[in-house]
C-alpha cells in the first residue's frame, strides 16, 4: 500500500516534468505530431497515477489481492504505454510503438480489477 502510494506520488511528479519539458524542451525539436504522441503518453501517464493513488488509498480501507494487482498493473501499463510512447516520440524507433498496445491492456486489466474488487468487496 505505502509502496503503492509513493510510486504514485513520483508518477505524478514525473509526468509534470515531462509534460513540462515537452511543452518547452521539445518544441522545435519533434514534429507536431511527436509532440501529439508525448502529450498523450503524459495524459495517459497522469490519468493512471490518479488511479494508482486512488487504488493504494482504497487499499487502506480494503484488503483485496484484486486491488493491489489493479495498482501494479497500472504502473506497469505507465512503463509500457507511456514509456513506449516518450521513446518512440522521441527516437522516431518504430518497433517501440509496437510496445504501447501491452501498456493499453495493462490498464484495461487494471481498471477490471479494480471494478471487481469494489463490486466484491464494497
Amino acid at each position: 500500500m505505502k509502496a503503492l502510494l509513493l510510486v504514485g506520488v513520483i508518477n505524478g511528479f514525473l509526468a509534470v516534468a515531462l509534460g513540462a519539458f515537452g511543452a518547452h524542451g521539445l518544441e522545435g525539436r519533434l514534429t507536431e505530431k511527436q509532440l501529439e504522441t508525448w502529450e498523450k503518453a503524459v495524459n495517459y501517464q497522469m490519468f493512471h497515477t490518479s488511479a494508482i493513488l486512488a487504488t493504494g488509498i482504497l487499499m487502506l480501507k480494503v484488503q483485496a489481492t484484486s486491488i493491489t494487482w489493479a495498482g501494479w498493473m497500472f504502473v506497469l501499463g505507465i512503463v509500457l504505454f507511456s514509456g513506449s510512447l516518450y521513446l518512440y516520440s522521441t527516437t522516431g524507433v518504430r518497433t517501440l510503438a509496437m510496445i504501447t498496445p501491452f501498456g493499453g491492456v495493462s490498464f484495461l486489466v487494471g481498471w477490471v480489477l479494480l471494478g471487481t474488487a469494489i463490486l466484491k468487496h464494497l
